[in-house]
């Protein structure tokens, strides 16, 4: 195997960078005329926490020596022609917490994956798996598994032994062969999202609805022996088909038998457990209805608003960055002294934490009333795409990544340091990428280039109190709805911290520092009506649709914003 210089490797080892990007036809040129394999320098690289192959035909085999890259976190193999893994090595990488294998070639998957104790997101989604290895139940972190269009007929038993995945809350596991759902799947306490659609599922156990978190399911396009139940899983909001289930109608769990006297008294005290919980929510509700009324959100449906925004993905995202939810947020005071401050810190915060450096997901903020509605969720090339980034002027994305890139290196060198900081530390995630993300409004200026930055002509100042917010991911649907809770929530928090420390508003630029800003990644404005005597926040419902018009997503739903917290109270 010829070991050829990539100019992307000697980069990044050069700079001592932690995300590599390669991605497309020209790299797949490069990993054919290499016999089909990647180079072995790209494994010497050993600060790498994030690295994407994708979307290369000629890459059939990944060699042992990604073992040697410990320090990931993030391995994307997505869109190549992987038949196997190497399961030694990858047992080796004690710190990745997402696996992307999804769209290869794969049978199954190594069993050595046990040994990843921060393996948080699995997609191994479009492969030919026949079996999952039971080991994956040893993965105590793991909360995302998506094996949907393969080869599956059963899961394995130990999946749903309780104590084992418990922190799993998603399940994505539709057109495969799935024959059986095992009554122990209540033993996932943390389990939200169920889609096993499109199997070959006859019965569904009754057990289902004691999954106590489960909101979200979909099973639809199995032939069900009950067809009263096949029809509601074709028409029926979740909660009304476990409500089905869990008064005994077709819910033959498997091991419960009708008239069982151990099975009688385990529902028994099942019962008595869960009125037990009602009972101590209502009491702490009573004794401080004040304490719940500290964070108060509405959420106004679409047909309750005068002028609802609609966001259309085109077909072309799905191989760039597929997932997107919005939502717009009014009553946000952000004048007095730091508010501005806190704010945009605090979307930082969320990216380096749960959007785990905008490699799972990306969260952007505008300003309401710059916001011209329709809005297109598109992806362009590089060198089409054109944006006037905070504070800068119009520039195509190509020349803005450039500078960029540029600014950092300067940036680095000036401090001796050796990594980048602020927005430049996100520029390695587009490498290799043909086609760049963007969301459009209406006149056709791009407002948003996630995961990069906003455009200016929406970013947020001290005025703002209505916002147009969206969060994009490549991994899932939840993924940005989890995300889009938790700032929603953390808006709420601060929105009363103001309220209630009552700080004099800054007599001076009522514009944000432009370096807060960028360093936000594309926080943008929004703008409403005066900050009135309540620190209380409207969500109001932004339905995303496909380029016919078809619901894709709404968001909030009945099933989002379910925090079960004390001091929050959401009004539906």
């Amino acid at each position: 195997m010829e070991d050829c210089c990539w100019v992307e490797i000697e980069t990044a080892e050069r700079d001592k960078r932690r995300e590599l990007v390669l991605q497309g036809s020209k790299v797949d040129s490069r990993i054919r005329d290499g016999g089909g394999y990647l180079p072995p320098q790209l494994f010497r690289l050993s600060l790498l926490n994030y690295l994407e192959v994708s979307q290369c035909r000629s890459l059939q085999e990944l060699q042992p020596s990604i073992g040697s890259l410990t320090q990931l976190q993030s391995l994307i193999l997505c869109h190549n022609q992987l038949t196997a893994l190497p399961a030694a090595a990858l047992g080796q990488l004690r710190n990745l917490r997402v696996l992307d294998v999804s769209n290869n070639h794969l049978q199954c998957l190594p069993t050595e994956l046990r040994n990843l104790n921060e393996l948080n997101t699995i997609n191994a989604s479009c492969n030919r798996l026949q079996i999952l290895p039971a080991e994956l139940c040893m993965c105590q972190k793991l909360a995302v598994l998506n094996v949907s269009h393969n080869e599956l007929s059963r899961f394995p038993d130990e999946f749903f032994i309780a104590g084992r995945l418990s922190a799993l809350s998603t399940l994505s596991a539709s057109e495969n062969a799935i024959e059986e759902l095992p009554g122990d799947i209540c033993n996932l306490p943390s389990l939200k999202s169920l889609d096993l659609s499109s199997n070959k599922l006859s019965e569904l156990p009754s057990e289902l609805a004691d999954c106590p978190k489960l909101k979200e399911m979909n099973l639809k396009g199995n032939k069900l022996s009950d067809k009263r139940l096949e029809k509601m899983l074709n028409g029926c909001q979740t909660k009304a088909i476990l409500d089905y289930l869990r008064a005994g109608h077709h819910g033959k769990g498997k091991g419960k038998v009708a008239g069982s006297s151990k099975e009688d008294l385990k529902e028994k005290d099942r019962r008595k457990k869960k009125d037990k919980r009602l009972k101590g929510v209502q009491n702490e509700e009573e004794d401080q209805v004040e304490e719940l009324n500290k964070l108060v959100i509405r959420v106004l449906h679409i047909s309750e608003s005068p002028s609802a925004l609609v966001v259309k993905v085109t077909p072309v995202v799905k191989d760039v960055r597929p997932y997107i939810v919005c939502c717009l947020v009014r009553g946000m005071n952000l004048k007095p002294g730091n508010a501005l401050k806190r704010f945009l810190a605090a979307q930082n915060k969320l990216h380096d934490e749960i959007c785990e450096k905008r490699t799972v997901a990306t969260i952007a903020t505008h300003e309401l009333k710059k916001v011209k509605g329709p809005l297109l969720y598109d992806a362009r090339p590089p060198q089409t795409l054109k944006i006037a980034p905070l504070g800068r002027n119009e520039v195509k994305a190509a020349n803005l990544l450039q500078q960029l890139k540029q600014e950092a290196e300067e940036l680095r060198k000036q401090k001796k340091r050796p990594n980048v900081s602020g927005l430049h530390k996100y520029l390695q995630l587009l490498d290799g990428k043909e086609n760049y993300p963007c969301v459009v409004d209406a006149d056709g200026d791009v407002i948003s280039f996630p995961p990069i930055t906003n455009s200016d002509k929406t970013k947020v100042s001290k005025t703002t109190t209505d916002l147009f917010m969206e969060v994009t991911s490549s991994v899932s649907l939840q993924v940005c709805k989890d995300v889009m809770d938790t700032l929603i929530l953390k808006m709420a928090e601060l929105n009363k911290f103001t309220f209630t420390n009552k700080e004099t508003e800054a007599s001076s630029d009522p514009e944000t520092d432009p370096a807060d800003l960028k360093s936000a990644l594309g926080e943008v404005t929004v703008g409403g009506s005066e900050q009135s005597g309540s620190p209380e926040l409207t969500v109001e419902q932004v339905r995303v649709v496909d380029i016919d018009g078809n619901l894709k997503v709404v968001y909030p739903a009945k099933t989002d914003l379910n925090m079960e917290l004390s001091s929050l109270t959401v009004v539906r």
